[in-house]
């Protein structure tokens, strides 16, 4: 080998950068683990405090304590200083670790959809123009998948405007003043859509801008924020959050903060009496017993203290049934959160508003935070309260929330969680002039945020000036940090909305990372095992070549901070047995060159020509990298971490196996060492094979049409497939129970509750569920969110340990043992979107793989062969799942995973196909003497050791995999390995064949000869 000093310079290079970059996951790891103990025992010595200050005070509440703060806290104040070597701060060992993904770590992973529609509205002044509203409901209701909403909009415009001749730059819609000297009214559509894109590109910039400030303060180590293209989406990765709801919350709210007069509530009251007046006429009440009856409102509720079996007729207050308890001051009343939105109804109906006296002629009735009341039977229930807003014709706020440049969590006088504020000059004006007034009139002011009263704070002193004010009301302290967090970071420029999202606990998280480092050992061993038994001496140097390998996947892993997830350990397993390969062709080529009489020297310097071992190896690995290359595009999340170990161990198992086990034969051979590339076991093996394949091809093409049909059959008319939610959409949650449950028990009772289908399966072990709905899953929004999660709870309290709390059951926490350990969220159009990629991903490459091997073997009937052998492949792989999804058990769900899965099958068919094309082509362009039929047989013999080869040690690693990697990755392990199997056939009995029946021999030999000619000049 030329060069020798040079290779073995940067291999030594490789390793100890390697190792450098490696050592800072070491090193982090250990300072992450004292963080953890430190803030459990610190964790432990505040609770025992608080304790004891509860019971010598009396006080009835205490601070909650967060765990995860403390750790946080902790980790923080070691930022600055050096951790390591006495040079390295923490926070810079922290940014080159290896990340670990969050099925490893835990956390929470979310794709936020920032609303164009809202954006649009926007840029349009709230336009009211007929033709614009329409388009944009159509733009909702037609949007394919992958399409932008942008897109689908123009579309929509387009087809109305054919019909309307409305133009998108009428006075109407954008030539307005919010779009004044960029848009005029005599632009054409075509002139006005890149403005358009180009501000809607900005507000999703400055949602970015602002989600971004926000999740830099609310505490979490390495989060991560990515802008998805232009599809207005945003994904958000906060590894080792806990809090879902808290963080749900956080990501979602728009920050709309405002400050409204309000309506004395007395004035307001009388307007309700009417209303619930005029509503007895059309509405039929329901019979119910009311929980308060407070003084205030007895006077106006006809009979109200008469039994409640009394009859509709006398019992019809439509609007007084649902009221709790009057309120006083800004507050009208209270009501059951329940009935906010039949409430809502009413005040929006036409008769309804007409009936508004002038001083309530604009106002704006708006709900509380909710709260809780103790009613007549002193039960807490929870409640809303009801304010009236002055507004004008504009609907605009007196005072906006842009004026505020500074806001912090604080404590009121009476020592309450509260906000304060600090406005800009022109806000300290406004807010002086509206306190001034306020005062004046003796009402109030509603601090309303994201349409939602916070407070409504009198003022009984006269303007105040300065600009500070402060929001009270019923908070935690963690809902005033993150309220003040959301008021510094400013408010966002359109809805966010939750379209998919992610939750996995730091418990699964761990039992992850067990599971896949346990398989990675055993898989490996089994490797290195098997490579001295078939291969001797020469297989202890590919076994050194491994394990070098592995240490570049992983510091080239820390190098360019790549996230490690599931997937991606499966990916690095699947390395280990793919990386045996290119030793192996080399090590049978050479084996082959020792049985027709050469010295070991010439059969090993021979194996590492072009034409020897190498034109096999680059192939074969290309057609795999390209495949990988594609998942890597259209994968997200796990899946990239799939596709992105498999490309660095592509590239680290060619350079280990041409240039690091190079070293050590060149080493043997200098030493004298004798090598047969065998041992006693396998030395007869695959010698002087002569099987006739070819002549098996019509009985291979009658079992694969039947298979193929079958598959075909099953997929479309029988079963289908399982899709999972990535497809279809849904909500699907990992719950596992104190004792064992029956699936079916489970799903019926949360069926009754959810008024809706919910499927319940067994995940692993029997006190284990994978539960998956589809309950208002095109509703978006936290509260929705927190609603699911309440029925969830509130359905399965009964197999959950009698203990188990609200809190306890969806948060997440170290040392979690039951309850919700992941949840998991795909709204329908992000599953429209992933079905698309997917479709994209299979179809893009074949057709990559296709053009490749056209290129490479200059006919079309060699790529003909090979593609139909991989789709062949696929269709089988997909019959399998349908066939056996309902009966397996494990999960044989098609998401994701699967899609990575069915391209692995594709780029390793591929890869088995392209060894044996090559070999073809070798004997051709040799002319070696025989049929056509005698050289593809020839070619299929001579290569057979290397196809058993590879492929049994790919699947032992995989069924190490399956196994023992935990039931997350189970049924994506195990359409790898079902694929390997029939891949492992097709590349034998199926590509082969047809490339022969479709070549034209004399042509394709004079081809090869002509090119290797080519070549030598």
């Amino acid at each position: 080998m030329q060069n020798k000093g040079l290779i073995k310079f940067i291999a030594i290079i490789l390793a100890l950068v390697c190792i450098y970059q490696l050592s800072f996951t070491f090193v982090a790891n250990t300072i992450q683990k004292d963080a953890k103990a430190y803030a459990t025992a610190e964790f432990k010595k505040l609770t025992d405090k608080r304790e004891r200050e509860l019971k010598a005070t009396g006080a009835s509440e205490i601070q909650a304590l967060d765990l995860n703060q403390l750790e946080v806290k902790y980790l923080d104040s070691l930022k600055p200083e050096k951790v390591f070597l006495n040079f390295f701060t923490y926070d810079f060992v922290t940014k080159n670790q290896i990340n670990k993904g969050l099925d490893l770590e835990g956390g929470i992973n979310v794709i936020l959809q920032i609303s164009v529609k809202d954006i649009l509205v926007g840029l349009s002044n709230d336009s009211n123009d007929p033709t614009f509203n329409k388009a944009l409901a159509d733009a909702k209701t037609n949007q394919k998948g992958n399409q932008t909403f942008i897109d689908a909009f123009f579309e929509a415009c387009e087809k109305e405007a054919a019909t309307t001749k409305t133009k998108l730059a009428s006075p109407d819609i954008f030539a307005n003043k919010n779009l004044d000297g960029e848009i005029d009214f005599k632009m054409s559509d075509d002139q006005v859509k890149p403005i358009l894109r180009r501000k809607v590109n900005e507000s999703v910039l400055s949602a970015f801008e602002v989600l971004r400030k926000r999740i830099d303060k609310f505490g979490v180590t390495q989060p991560n924020i990515q802008q998805l293209g232009e599809s207005g989406k945003i994904l958000v990765e906060l590894p080792g959050a806990k809090d879902v709801d808290r963080i749900k919350n956080l990501l979602q709210s728009t920050a709309q903060l405002e400050f409204w007069e309000t309506h004395q509530s007395d004035v307001a009251f009388q307007y309700l009496a009417s209303v619930n007046d005029l509503l007895k006429a059309t509405e039929t009440a329901k019979v119910e017993v009311k929980e308060t009856a407070t003084t205030g409102i007895d006077s106006l509720l006809t009979d109200a203290t008469k039994d409640s079996t009394a009859t509709a007729s006398n019992e019809n207050n439509p609007i007084f049934s649902k009221l709790l308890s009057s309120g006083g001051g800004p507050v009208i009343g209270y009501f059951s959160p329940r009935d906010t939105a039949v409430i809502n109804n009413y005040l929006k109906r036409s008769n309804v508003v007409a009936l508004r006296p002038q001083d309530l002629r604009n106002a704006k009735f708006v709900w509380g935070k909710p709260t809780t009341l103790t009613n007549d039977k002193k039960e807490v229930v929870p409640a809303v309260e009801l304010y009236a807003l002055k507004a004008d014709r504009s609907n605009q706020a007196a005072i906006s929330g842009g004026v505020v440049v500074d806001a912090s969590a604080t404590f009121d006088q009476v020592g309450k969680p509260a906000v304060t504020m600090q406005m800009n000059g022109k806000g300290a004006k406004q807010w002086e002039e509206l306190t001034g007034r306020v005062s004046q009139q003796q009402n109030a002011i509603a601090i309303v945020l994201d349409n939602v009263v916070y407070s409504a704070p009198g003022v009984s002193s006269g303007a105040i000036a300065g600009g500070r004010s402060e929001i009270t009301g019923t908070f935690t302290v963690e809902e005033t940090q993150d309220l003040a967090n959301v008021l510094r970071a400013g408010k966002l420029p359109a809805k966010a909305d939750i379209v998919q999202s992610d939750v996995v606990g730091p418990s699964l998280g761990q039992e992850a990372i067990d599971n896949g480092m346990l398989s990675f050992v055993i898989g490996m061993l089994l490797v290195v095992v098997w490579m001295i038994l078939y291969y001797g001496k020469a297989g202890v140097y590919a076994n050194i070549s491994l394990f070098v390998n592995i240490l570049f996947i992983f510091g080239i892993l820390a190098s360019l901070g790549a996230v490690l997830t599931l997937p991606g350990i499966a990916g690095i397993v699947l390395t280990i047995g793919m990386a045996v390969d290119a030793n192996v062709i080399i090590y049978e080529r050479a084996k082959e060159e020792l049985a027709i009489g050469k010295t070991l020297e010439e059969a090993i310097n021979y194996s590492y020509t072009w034409k020897g071992a190498m034109s096999s190896i680059f192939d074969a690995n290309v057609t795999t990298a390209l495949t990988a290359l594609i998942l890597l595009v259209f994968g997200t999340g796990p899946i990239k971490g799939f596709a992105t170990t498999l490309l660095i161990g592509i590239g680290t198992s060619l350079f280990t196996a041409i240039f690091v086990t190079r070293i050590f034969l060149d080493w043997a051979i200098v030493k004298g060492q004798k090598m047969t590339f065998a041992t006693p076991m396998s030395k007869d093996w695959f010698v002087n094979m002569n099987f006739d394949f070819m002549s098996k091809k019509k009985i291979a093409y009658a079992i694969s049409s039947v298979l193929v049909i079958a598959s075909l059959v099953s997929l479309f008319f029988i079963n289908g497939l399982n899709q999972g939610v990535d497809f279809v959409g849904g909500r699907t949650f990992q719950v596992r129970f104190e004792k064992q449950v029956i699936p079916s028990e489970v799903s019926s009772i949360l069926t009754k509750g959810f008024g809706t289908n919910v499927e319940a399966k067994t995940f692993g072990t029997n006190n284990q569920l994978k539960i998956t709905t589809k309950y208002k899953v095109k509703e978006e929004g936290e509260a929705i969110d927190k609603e699911v999660n309440q029925m969830l709870f509130t359905n399965l309290k009964q197999f959950l340990p009698s203990s188990m709390t609200y809190e306890e059951f969806v948060t997440n926490y170290d040392g979690k043992e039951f309850g919700v350990l992941q949840a998991t969220k795909v709204g329908p159009t992000v599953a429209e979107d992933i079905k698309a990629n997917a479709v994209w991903a299979v179809l893009g490459s074949l057709l990559i793989s296709f053009l490749y091997l056209f290129i490479s073997f200059r006919k079309w009937q060699f790529s003909l062969g090979a593609v139909l052998a991989v789709a062949h492949d696929v269709i089988i792989v997909l019959g399998i799942y349908s066939f056996c999804y309902s009966f397996m058990p494990f999960s044989m769900e098609i998401d994701q995973a699967f899609i990575a899965a069915i391209l692995t099958v594709v780029g390793y068919s591929l890869n088995d196909t392209v060894i044996v094309f090559d070999r073809v082509r070798e004997f051709m362009s040799e002319r070696t003497k025989g049929t056509f039929n005698q050289i593809v047989n020839k070619s299929l013999n001579t290569t057979l050791s290397r196809t058993i080869n590879t492929s049994f040690t790919t699947i032992i690693v995989l069924v190490a995999i399956f196994l023992l990697g935990g039931e997350t990755i189970r049924g994506f392990v195990f359409a790898i390995l079902v694929g390997i199997v029939v891949g492992t056939y097709s590349s034998l009995f199926i590509a082969t064949p047809i490339m022969m029946d479709t070549v034209n021999f004399n042509e394709a030999k004079d081809q090869v000869v002509a090119d290797t000619t080519v070549a030598k000049k």
